[in-house]
């Protein structure tokens, strides 16, 4: 199969130029439904897989989001690598509402969610120290040069995952920044991990809507919804060159990754323990260990 570059996040960003749409793809996974049918493009001769993180419409909330099957659809399509945009509040005056930043550490606040593929007769415990491809990371920042955005685009930063949908009271906001947090939001650790376990090579790149509820004295600057959406649709715009141009550039990526080596040494079960049935049902992500 054709190794693809999958894209996660809003509709509006999918407006692409030269951007050829293929086909809609409908999966049903082990874990269920995703967010939405996945849309099956082509750019300048490279495959594309983009899949509407909160459905179509924005129906589902963070925490109703199926990551599993999002992430499992997109291994079954081929997908080696992910582009996930997120919108972000910011807790730094530096990093401001309509810039962008390529993180590269995550903190997880979220609670209860199905974050990990290993389990029901198979535990595997993957390195998770540097949960974004460096590789990919690059890749993203370049195109960010290359689309006349290094005025925009920060290299580098911690992504707080809290749980949602409200957004954070002002106590949790002022706890975040004095723990020298830099962007919050609600989704992208928990696809960071699954990415991880599927072996696919991950990056975020995360759209700065506010300065979350921590600022004092700019009434300009305080949080609200019709601030955040004001600020998603403005940063569209550039997240769509940036994306074109990873797109065209991911391509040329080696397949001797180690994101796409990370169950290598983390499968941990007995292997007279692991039944045919198991090899079955996690022959997609870890067939070749098993």
């Amino acid at each position: 199969m054709t190794k693809r570059i999958g894209i996660i996040g809003g509709s509006g960003l999918y407006q692409i130029d030269g951007l050829n749409k293929l086909e809609q793809i409908t999966l049903e996974t082990p874990y269920g439904k995703p967010s939405d049918v996945f849309t099956l493009s082509e750019l300048e001769g490279r495959e594309v897989i983009f899949l509407p993180r909160h459905g179509s419409g924005h129906k589902l909330t963070p925490s109703e989001i199926n990551y599993r099957a999002n992430i499992w659809g997109m291994k079954a399509l081929g997908v080696d690598r992910i582009l996930s945009v997120s919108a972000v509040g910011s807790f730094k005056k530096e990093l401001k509402p309509t810039d962008m930043i390529i993180v590269d550490q995550f903190v997880d606040r979220t609670r209860g969610r199905k974050n990990t593929f290993f389990e029901d007769g198979l535990a595997a415990h993957v390195m998770f120290a540097h949960p974004v491809c460096e590789r990919l990371g690059k890749i993203v920042a370049e195109a960010a040069s290359v689309s006349g955005l290094d005025d925009r685009i920060h290299k580098g930063g911690t992504y707080l995952c809290m749980e949602g949908p409200a957004f954070s009271t002002k106590a949790e906001s002022i706890l975040y920044k004095s723990w020298n947090m830099d962007i919050i939001g609600m989704t992208n650790i928990t696809e960071a991990r699954l990415a991880r376990e599927a072996e696919i090579c991950f990056c975020t790149l995360a759209m700065v809507t506010d300065y979350d509820c921590w600022i004092e004295g700019d009434s300009e600057a305080l949080v609200n919804v019709e601030m955040v959406m004001g600020n998603i649709k403005k940063n569209i715009e550039n997240a769509r060159k940036i994306i074109r141009q990873t797109i065209l550039s991911s391509s040329s990526m080696s397949a001797d990754c180690t994101c796409q080596s990370a169950l290598k040494n983390a499968i941990i079960t007995d292997p007279e323990c692991i039944t045919q049935d198991i090899k079955d049902r996690f022959k997609l992500l870890a067939g070749k260990y098993l």
